[in-house]
């Protein structure tokens, strides 16, 4: 049976700006030093991110998770974090390299890892797929805990998820900073996805993307899913002229994290039995940005080396111009 004081939240909304472990010595009622060990021992959650940082930058309409069990956060897997848990669901952030489901006896994947870990907390119950995220695709999952809720989250999750966001990390600069890809897409008999501006057969699929920021070898991307079709992303993108970095299927052999650089960083639905608005955020992955800035900082310093050049020589020009002028005032007081 499941045990709710497993995952056992109260929630606050902040009304100011103020660090962390400030805002919480003026909120609860514990003492410092208990407050302290529930911050340490991963109980504080952050608009659903565990956060143990004491100075961690809180502002005015976040809310902060305090557990109210003893037991807080102990699971612990190299590819997977629970984001949120209750009675029905499991939202996991899943990291690239691990699939979403078993693809043979001995392959990796988040269902596995799941059933052990329910297994270990003694919960009734097993993790039930409803979306999939590929192999090397990392960000935010939602997984049912009984057949009853796979099957809502299943046959109603068009009704169900509100907003589904991507950040990606694409290959050169794009020319447009929004806009929307719309077409049909169909797999070949080797299981590629493939394109087609009119009605090839396949399901029709319309993505919405916005660059976040550009650097003049990649570009940082979101795209907003209108309809959640196979490789659609990747798809799109590279009919843009701009793959999605490191993939391999769908690419041009551009790979600068030497990884798939597609995170899953926002999901928002309504829960499937009390629904209720559930939305969860993840930070963009700090290594998508560091391609960008360090690009960025090249470019700049590029930049002012050719000024520093074009000065330099605009200098060594007007030094002969005044050589000349000072031979020629010599040449007419000797004559």
């Amino acid at each position: 049976m499941y045990n709710p004081r497993l995952r056992e939240y109260k929630q606050y909304e902040v009304d100011r700006d103020v660090p962390l472990l400030e805002y919480l010595l003026t909120t609860l009622s514990g003492s410092r030093s208990k407050i302290k060990s529930t911050l340490q021992g991963r109980g504080i959650k952050v608009n659903g991110k565990m956060v143990t940082q004491f100075d961690y930058e809180l502002h005015k309409g976040d809310k902060v998770s305090v557990s109210q069990s003893k037991q807080n956060d102990t699971f612990k897997s190299r590819y997977v974090s629970i984001v949120y848990e209750d009675q029905y669901i499991i939202v996991i952030e899943k990291k690239p390299g691990i699939l979403s489901m078993a693809a043979g006896h001995s392959s990796l994947n988040v269902k596995t890892v799941l059933d052990e870990y329910f297994r270990r907390t003694r919960q009734s119950c097993r993790a039930h797929v409803v979306h999939r995220l590929d192999r090397d695709t990392s960000g935010l999952m939602i997984y049912a805990k009984d057949i009853e809720t796979e099957q809502i989250l299943e046959h109603e999750w068009h009704d169900i998820v509100f907003d589904r966001r991507y950040v990606a990390l694409c290959s050169g600069e794009y020319e447009e900073q929004t806009g929307t890809v719309a077409n049909w897409l169909k797999d070949n008999k080797s299981y590629v996805t493939y394109s087609s501006p009119v009605d090839n057969g396949g399901k029709y699929a319309v993505t919405h993307y916005w660059v976040l920021d550009s650097s003049l070898e990649h570009s940082l991307v979101e795209f907003k899913l209108e309809t959640g079709r196979k490789n659609q992303i990747r798809v799109h993108s590279a009919d843009m002229g701009h793959p999605v970095c490191g993939d391999v299927k769908y690419g041009n052999g551009d790979s600068p994290l030497h990884r798939l650089c597609l995170h899953a960083y926002v999901l928002c639905f309504y829960h499937p039995v009390t629904h209720r608005p559930m939305e969860f955020s993840l930070p963009i992955p700090p290594q998508f940005k560091e391609v960008i800035n360090k690009e960025k900082k090249k470019e700049k310093e590029k930049k002012m080396k050719k000024e520093k050049q074009k000065e330099n020589h605009q200098e060594k020009i007007k030094k002969k111009m005044r050589m000349k002028i000072k031979l020629k005032k010599v040449m007419f007081y000797l004559i």
